[in-house]
Parts: C-alpha cells; sequence; structure tokens
C-alpha cells in the first residue's frame, strides 16, 4: 500500500463536499471541534487583521473569527463551490468568501495574523496544506487546527479488513508525526493534544447518513471501485461491535493543534513537501488494514 493509496483523491474529495447536501444536519463533530478552537483564541494575544477559516464549509467557523476579532477582515476560503456558496449565504460584511485550494492557497505569502483549520487536514496531503499555511503566516501569526487521529472509525476500519483488503478508511497521522511535519515546513512551537470521543448510533444507516451528510465519504486511492455488494456489506455489518441493547458506537480520535508562524521562510534541501513520514507509521500497530 502507497500513501497515495491511503489517503484522499484531492479531486474525489472536492465532489463529496459539492454533494453534501444536508452538510449542517450532522456537522456535530465539526462544531464540536471549532468550539474548541475558537475557546484557545482566548489564551491567544492576537489582533488580526486578516483571519482565514481554511476549509469553511458552510462558514460558521469564519463566523465565529468575525465576532471575535470585528476589526478583522475574514477570509472563508474553501475548494468546494457548493460549501462557499452556503458560507457566502449567510456572510456577515467582514467575511470574504475565496475559493481556493488548501495547498496552493491564492493568498499572499507572510499576509495572514490567523489561520483557523477545522478538520480539512483529513482531507489533504498534511504536509502541504501545513506548508501552505507557513506560506502565508505571517511572523507570529497563529495556526489553530482541529483533525483526526488514526484511531478513528477505528470499529469501521476493524470490521471491513474482515471483508476485504481494500481500504475503506483513510489514514491519519498521529500528533507527534503532524508536530513534525509542522516544524520541517517552517512552523514553529507546535503544540499538540489529544482526545477521543465515543459517538452511538441505533444502526449502520444511521451512521452511514451522517457521513454522507458531511461529504465524509471514502475516497481514498486505493479504495474499491465497485460497488460493495450486499452479501460483502452483511459481512462487514455482523462484524461492527454492537451493544447488548443493539446500538454500536464508533470512535472519534480529535487532534487539536498550534503552531505560529515566522513569516517568509527558506526551506534549502526541501525535497518538494513530500511526506517523510514512514508509511507503517500512520496507522496504529495494532491495526490490520
Amino acid at each position: 500500500m502507497s500513501l497515495d493509496d491511503a489517503l484522499p483523491e484531492t479531486r474525489a474529495a472536492r465532489r463529496a463536499f459539492d454533494r453534501a447536501r444536508e452538510f449542517e444536519s450532522a456537522c456535530f463533530i465539526h462544531d464540536e471541534a471549532r468550539s474548541r478552537l475558537l475557546e484557545r483564541l482566548e489564551l491567544v494575544r492576537l489582533k488580526p487583521k486578516i483571519a482565514v477559516d481554511l476549509g469553511c464549509a458552510t462558514g460558521r467557523g469564519a463566523a465565529g473569527l468575525a465576532a471575535r476579532y470585528p476589526a478583522a477582515r475574514v477570509l472563508a476560503v474553501d475548494s468546494s463551490l457548493r460549501m462557499l456558496r452556503a458560507a457566502a449565504a449567510g456572510a456577515a460584511e467582514a467575511v470574504g468568501v475565496v475559493a481556493g485550494d488548501a495547498a496552493a492557497l491564492p493568498l499572499r505569502s507572510a499576509s495572514v495574523d490567523l489561520v483557523l483549520a477545522n478538520l480539512v487536514l483529513p482531507w489533504c496531503r498534511p504536509d502541504r496544506l501545513l506548508a501552505e499555511v507557513a506560506r502565508v503566516l505571517c511572523d507570529g501569526g497563529a495556526l489553530l487546527f482541529a483533525t483526526l487521529g488514526p484511531d478513528s472509525l477505528q470499529e469501521v476500519r476493524t470490521a471491513f479488513a474482515a471483508v476485504d483488503d481494500r481500504i475503506h478508511v483513510h489514514a491519519a497521522f498521529d500528533m507527534h508525526d503532524l508536530g513534525d511535519l509542522a516544524l520541517a515546513v517552517g512552523l514553529a512551537e507546535p503544540v499538540l493534544d489529544v482526545d477521543r470521543i465515543e459517538v452511538t448510533y441505533a444502526d449502520v444507516g444511521a451512521l452511514v447518513r451522517d457521513l454522507r451528510a458531511v461529504g465524509a465519504v471514502n475516497v481514498a486511492g486505493g479504495r474499491r471501485r465497485s460497488l460493495t455488494g450486499r452479501r460483502r456489506w452483511g459481512r462487514f455489518v455482523e462484524r461492527l461491535p454492537h451493544r447488548a441493547d443493539g446500538r454500536f458506537a464508533v470512535t472519534v480520535e480529535l487532534i487539536l493543534g498550534q503552531a505560529w508562524g515566522r513569516g517568509v521562510v527558506s526551506r534549502r534541501g526541501s525535497s518538494g513537501g513530500e511526506i517523510r513520514v514512514p508509511i507503517s507509521r500512520i496507522k496504529r500497530p495494532s491495526e490490520s488494514t
């Protein structure tokens, strides 16, 4: 399995979010993560002139930034046109909506004071996103981000491993590797911590509906391209760890991080921003997929 097999395809991810018509009906993990990030801003002494909600989705993060920093110009950035339309529909006057790829931001170097990146890292190559954030942040600017760790949806990953050898849950990086990547691209003093959230469902259909609603479908490069099939799906459902009451739970490993900009940083000897983390470290050793 290569890294490209394990990570999302950029175009497929964009299409998934363009189709996420019911995003706000199921974005409770996004809301929880965003709330925690905005709370952390109380400890960050910044008076940003330019703040970015990176991977803005429907713009709730941009609204939170505008409320916290009324003198700032807030940019809501996303690559999904559907999400941008939703963000623009409810945007305050201080919020500008910008179409852009998180790995190739249409922003000048050292022009941004604050970047809020709420659950956008799971849909990108993290080294490329972090390198772009390092480029656009001014000296002393801050990045606050939330992402998913490798234990997220471990129940789904394990159940599918007993059915076939394809990738059904995207690979994810643990907080130590993310900290190393942040330093490698020129960010300073990364601080990360992790929490686990358990979400219970009455049936698998409810989980699938929530994932589809927020665009969180399988777009890994090594995913199965054909339909799963009724028999294979049935075997997968049987292997999910159901409780005595018939419900089952899935794990969300939530990583929260913060790092600082150094302004324009020379990256001599760079290999083009490629990830240097060994593929064997992307998942926990106990996982079998």
